[in-house]
């Protein structure tokens, strides 16, 4: 068993995918999101989509951060990322504008103060006017916030997204085919939109990397940061404080730093996409839950992906594996390394898509392509040279 089951959580979240195999899928199976018909208006020509989702256990990491450094704007990443892990899925079907947000935060009062509150609330707000510079409109609805010290040991901070959107402006993967090749964006770097490095962690797999990563200490001094269930074998069982110092090989940080960077988003990029280059776009995948296998459930039929030229991990996840001893297998299953959204297209017009991002600072280059298969299956080529199937 891995040391992430051991710790109660699944890459595959193959028990979630069981609850809910009997709902209906909605209007296109493949999308990366829920489609459903309009029902708010009735308009046959457009659907409504509703997508909840949020900063998982990263807000332990910021609480950890907080607690250590007294640094209460770290909790502004974390509002970042309970939007963009809902705004980048919704860019995955073609959604970009006009979004409404809801957020729901649930919180122990007697560990988390009215300032972090303040703090998380705010940089939601921040957030939205940046987008606004970049035409993404998104209206902040407020949203639920609960004193709940019997359900949670910190905070938890989450968010639902909706949008009403023309169905013949929808990306829903049904156009993947054999042929196509895969342009990939990478999570970390600087963007045009984004005001410091981006270590590319985005909002999973943190489980594993706070326990793989930071020292046994933490266990002892925050005992209200882990599930106290789970065996001590699997706690804190890394070399890193948050405040150590880590050469990237172009500059220095910190591992808190490191492990708490927002989550990008690619709004400003697939926006521009999107408005110019629609029918360029076959399917767009965001590897998120399930990390570089993620775009196994979406296609629209038996194909084998083959990515033979994904980014080199960035700094953060070599940090995190030399730390864990996790195999490449795992690592690949868990997190983005670096690759973090997939968009599907032909070959003629794929440097078009690339120059795009660029404009915007995004790293991205052509990962892979699309070929015929008897079954779904991947074949990706890791940093370390070695290939695995899934």
């Amino acid at each position: 068993m891995s040391l992430y089951s051991k710790r109660g959580v699944s890459a595959q979240k193959e028990e979630v995918h069981l609850a809910t195999q009997s709902l209906d899928k909605g209007l296109y199976p493949h999308a990366f999101c829920k489609i459903y018909p309009d029902v708010l208006c009735g308009d046959t020509s457009w659907v409504n989509v509703m997508h909840a989702d949020g900063a998982g256990t990263k807000s332990i990491l910021a609480y950890l951060y907080w607690k250590e450094t007294g640094d209460v704007s770290v909790w502004k990443g974390i509002a970042e990322d309970a939007i963009v892990m809902n705004l980048d899925d919704l860019l995955c079907v073609g959604i970009y504008d006009q979004l409404l947000f809801s957020s729901t935060i649930d919180r122990n009062k007697n560990v988390i103060p009215a300032e972090v509150l303040q703090t998380i609330i705010e940089g939601s707000q921040a957030f939205f006017e940046k987008m606004k510079d970049f035409g993404v409109h998104i209206t902040y609805m407020g949203g639920e916030t609960a004193d709940v010290g019997d359900v949670v040991r910190t905070i938890a901070v989450n968010g639902t997204m909706a949008a009403r959107w023309p169905k013949d402006k929808l990306v829903t993967n049904d156009r993947i085919q054999a042929g196509d090749v895969i342009v990939g964006l990478a999570g970390f770097g600087q963007t045009d939109y984004e005001d410091a490095y981006n270590s590319g962690i985005a909002s999973n797999g943190l489980t594993s990397a706070r326990h793989d990563a930071l020292h046994k200490t933490y266990a002892a001094r925050f005992p209200e940061s882990f599930d106290n269930s789970l065996q001590e074998e699997v706690v804190y069982i890394g070399p890193h404080r948050l405040t150590d110092t880590i050469d990237t090989g172009g500059f220095t940080t910190t591992v808190g730093k490191l492990l708490l960077s927002p989550t990008r988003t690619f709004a400003p990029v697939i926006k521009e996409l999107l408005q110019g280059h629609f029918d360029s776009i076959h399917g767009l995948i965001h590897c998120s839950g399930g990390g570089q296998t993620k775009c196994l459930k979406y296609l629209p039929g038996n194909f084998r992906i083959i990515k033979d030229n994904l980014f080199t991990p960035p700094p953060v996840f070599n940090l995190i594996q030399q730390a864990s001893k996790a195999d490449d297998r795992e690592m690949y299953q868990v997190f983005n390394m670096g690759t973090r959204l997939e968009i599907y297209t032909s070959p003629a017009d794929a440097a078009e898509l690339l120059a795009v991002a660029g404009r915007h600072g995004v790293n991205a280059q052509v990962i892979g392509r699309v070929e015929e298969s008897s079954e779904k299956e991947l074949h990706l080529e890791t940093g370390s040279g070695q290939w695995l199937k899934y």
